[in-house]
């Protein structure tokens, strides 16, 4: 009992290890609980932060420590951010991220400042809350689109573009935050001096890493050890971040210079997995600590102005990103999809709002106003991609041409032909075995300016939707031998198949699926063959790689056949009802 006591007593006088017992307890049912919901977890560490702090049930105790602690979570996000932001990929989407992106910062930016000024803002507090409001969630919305399988589309290249130059963004922000807090006044020659040596302070951080860090990085490797790598990581990470804020620049800054420069050499993917758990945890720490500045019964007292807000603030955003879609000749379903994914706030605003309350800057109540408003127009980000989907869906059903543009006659005269759905390189490679086979076929694709230079140069392809039953039906789906579907996007393919099912039962449809769990989902909805691109890709390798070192390739081809299919007896069992033979 007395061994007991004393442990007890230890964790009250240990420091901070209340509140990392707290946190981590905090982490481990809020993350899991939040993702089941499909909703940020972000939500949920401010969520856990209001209730546990000072305007809460009081839970930590030291406030200040916890905050500073969770700036380091900052520092890795920022960190990790640098390591997608290489030069050459910026110099490849510089027209999207530079054009496009920046005129949504710029404009959005300046009309969320001229409101916050009218509503009685100082001109330093509204040019903060412009730019702050006018970014957008990095992390929720890249994993929405990968989870969608459109990172790699039209779209979603066009949303991350946008969200690169915001994560640019950040960086002369938090300069500009630095700098109003000390003092000095906006738009003028102090400003200006201080981001000039601010910009002197980066080029030379810049210059002395692109001379060690490469060279430190490969005799570290050279060792073969990755606690070695991981310690060489977190000293660039911490050694750029000292070196900004001797500069009087943020840490943040700092680490997210190490990224740009990690990003060029070899070591940025490995570099990238390490620190992931460490940027988790640390930013779980940092929202937290935000959510500990939140009075939610100050805030609940102004529960509609809080909605009217929230709701306001996305309208804007969206008008405004609709008109810059237009502008720079964006399809219609790209900038109205784009428009409402990228109009709620994000992350950086609950930052820099944070950060400017901290610094006396803006007056605490309007800071804890606006991060729950930035909080809430967060919550409903996941709920954007589907509206964006069903929208255009709408607005094409009302106001859009057919898309298959040959005549009726001539689509009547299609029979015993083969629908390809999707025109890139797989949909290619299926088109000319067909052809030479002499099997008619005919091919939709989403991409305009492809398939009007496929159709100039003779080939049946057409600019259609898929998703759609009145394209197919112009295509003579119900005369069709079978139909393909090559898209490379698995919740489309998902889509697309039940449309099929639901008005076409019997049509044989083929579709390329993304791998095992993709498949066992088209199964269920009733595709009639599935092939899973990473099996097919596997057993090719391995084939080689066992021929290659001396393998009969009779025995090869005998070993990949059981294989592919026991695979894709696997996948049919999933369909066949018990009690069937």
């Amino acid at each position: 009992m007395e061994e007991m006591a004393s442990a007890f007593s230890s964790i009250h006088t240990s420091p901070h290890l209340r509140e990392v017992i707290v946190f981590l307890l905090s982490a481990v049912l809020v993350v899991p609980l939040f993702r089941r919901l499909n909703t940020s977890p972000v939500l949920g560490y401010l969520l856990v932060g209001a209730v546990i702090g000072p305007f809460g049930l009081k839970a930590i105790s030291d406030v200040e420590g916890a905050r500073l602690l969770g700036e380091f979570g900052v520092i890795f996000l920022l960190f990790t951010i640098g390591l997608d932001l290489s030069l050459e990929r910026l110099g490849s989407m510089s027209r999207l991220i530079f054009g496009l992106g920046g005129a949504q910062v710029i404009v959005t930016g300046l009309s969320i400042g001229a409101i916050a000024w009218a509503w009685g803002n100082p001109p330093q507090a509204a040019i903060i809350l412009g730019v702050c409001l006018a970014l957008s969630s990095t992390a929720i919305i890249t994993q929405l689109l990968v989870e969608n399988g459109e990172f790699a589309s039209r779209f979603g290249r066009t949303v991350f573009a946008v969200l690169l130059f915001q994560d640019l963004a950040v960086v002369p922000l938090l300069v500009m935050v630095n700098a109003i807090s000390t003092g000095v006044e906006p738009l003028s020659v102090d400003l200006l001096f201080s981001i000039g040596k601010s910009i002197a302070a980066v080029v030379s951080i810049i210059v002395i890493g692109r001379l060690t860090l490469r060279p430190l990085f490969r005799m570290v490797a050279g060792a073969h050890s990755p606690e070695l790598l991981m310690a060489m990581t977190l000293l660039a990470i911490l050694a750029t971040a000292i070196g900004t804020e001797l500069a009087g620049l943020s840490m943040a800054l700092g680490a997210f210079l190490a990224g740009m420069l990690l990003a060029e050499t070899e070591f940025r993917h490995q570099v990238e997995t390490d620190i992931q758990p460490f940027k988790g945890l640390l930013l779980g720490l940092f929202f937290i600590g935000v959510g500990m500045s939140i009075d939610l019964s100050a805030v609940l007292d102004r529960a509609l102005l809080v909605g009217a807000s929230v709701l306001g603030l996305i309208i804007l955003k969206v008008t405004i990103f609709v008109g810059l879609g237009h502008l720079f000749k964006l399809p219609r379903p790209v900038t109205l999809r784009g428009a409402l994914l990228l109009g709620p706030g994000g992350e950086f605003a609950l930052l820099v709002i944070g950060a400017t309350m901290i610094s006396g800057v803006l007056d605490p109540a309007t800071g804890q106003f606006m991060m729950i408003v930035a909080a809430l127009s967060m919550a409903v980000t996941p709920l954007m991609l589907p509206l964006g989907q069903w929208l255009v869906r709408k607005v094409r059903s009302r106001s859009d041409p057919a898309r298959v543009t040959f005549s009726t006659a001539a689509s009547s005269d299609l029979s015993g032909h083969v629908i390809i759905a999707g025109f890139g390189r797989v949909g290619q490679t299926i088109a000319a075995i067909l052809t030479a086979q002499k099997v008619p076929y005919v091919a939709l694709d989403l991409n305009p300016l492809a398939s009007s230079a496929r159709r100039q140069s003779g080939r049946p392809v057409y600019y259609g939707d898929v998703e759609r039953a009145d394209v197919l039906e112009q295509l003579s789906i119900g005369k069709a031998a079978a139909l393909v579907l090559t898209i490379d996007a698995p919740e489309t393919a998902k889509r697309a198949l039940t449309v099929i099912r639901d008005r076409w039962p019997d049509v044989p449809v083929f579709v390329r699926a993304h791998d095992a769990s993709h498949s066992r989902e088209l199964e269920l909805l009733g595709a009639t063959g599935i092939v899973p691109e990473t099996l097919e890709a596997s057993l090719a390798l391995a084939g080689q790689v066992l021929h290659g070192i001396g393998t009969p390739m009779d025995a090869v081809n005998i070993l990949i056949s059981r294989i592919r299919d026991e695979h894709y007896m696997e996948i049919e069992a999933i369909g066949t009802p018990h009690g069937d033979a």
